[in-house]
């Protein structure tokens, strides 16, 4: 309990340095029904809302619109459909008209607060949404049961550039008069952009080499195609006759018998 009651202080004074540097912040007014949604330090928009009937106060059991700083915790809705009906922060998929007669659900985008100060550190447990409600027309005076209601074109807008972490205050004076921003400035979702890296250099291509002639493929070798060999007859070898002489014809040497 002790350390929670250290963290709370050290948010109470943290507070008026977050009041006057949040890049992106809501002001709530009770007194004039209005909320006010800033960018570093300009007014990007202002919206007519509605806050409890039952006044001011975060006390168990009343339903009361809790004063002071407070804090985006939860965002509930991306990408439902304008008029859709939530329960228990569930899409029930019911879509509603605005002014539907007889219907007072919470509709089309969910913000879910939280506390960030002691007179209102049950917010959350609460369930103190910004939220849409078909009921339009009581937009401007109060008319909720603790949340703060919108119209779902504004609740729509305002979802779409509201961060978790942003933070909303929620004061019992009129808004302050803050300089209005630039026609077209908005800050969705606050993303820092990065510094810009220096790039390198680009390297220089190297040169293409030239590519070798393409080999003639050699021909296919046509083997040749073995032919069944015919017998070959034996040769037959010439017989020698003997040669007869004539005796007659030769010439005597020596002496006859």
């Amino acid at each position: 309990m002790r350390r929670l009651s250290l963290v709370l202080l050290a948010f109470i004074a943290l507070a008026p340095g977050l009041r006057a540097d949040g890049p992106s912040r809501v002001i709530i007014s009770v007194k004039d029904q209005k909320l006010m949604l800033m960018g570093n330090g300009t007014r990007l928009a202002t919206y007519p809302i509605s806050t409890s009937k039952f006044g001011v106060g975060d006390n168990w059991g009343r339903m009361t619109t809790p004063l002071g700083f407070l804090q985006v915790a939860e965002k509930i809705g991306d990408h439902a459909p304008v008029g859709a009906v939530f329960r228990n922060r569930r899409f029930t998929g019911e879509i509603l008209q605005p002014n539907a007669p007889g219907r007072d659900p919470v509709i089309t985008r969910i913000i879910w607060l939280k506390g960030l100060e002691a007179s209102n550190a049950h917010a959350f447990s609460r369930c103190i949404y910004i939220h849409g409600t078909p009921e339009e027309k009581t937009i401007g005076r109060p008319a909720s049961y603790g949340c703060i209601r919108m119209k779902s074109r504004d609740v729509t807008e305002l979802y779409a550039q509201l961060p978790i972490g942003a933070l909303v205050e929620i004061v019992n004076d009129k808004l302050p008069k803050i300089p209005k921003a630039p026609s077209g400035a908005t800050f969705a979702l606050e993303q820092r952009n990065p510094e810009p890296k220096a790039e390198p250099e680009p390297k220089a291509e190297p040169e293409p080499k030239a590519e070798p002639e393409p080999k003639a493929k050699p021909e296919p070798k046509v083997e040749p195609k073995t032919v069944a060999e015919a017998p070959v007859a034996p040769v037959e070898k010439p017989v020698k006759k003997p040669v007869r002489k004539n005796l007659k014809e030769q010439p005597h040497f020596g002496r006859s018998a």
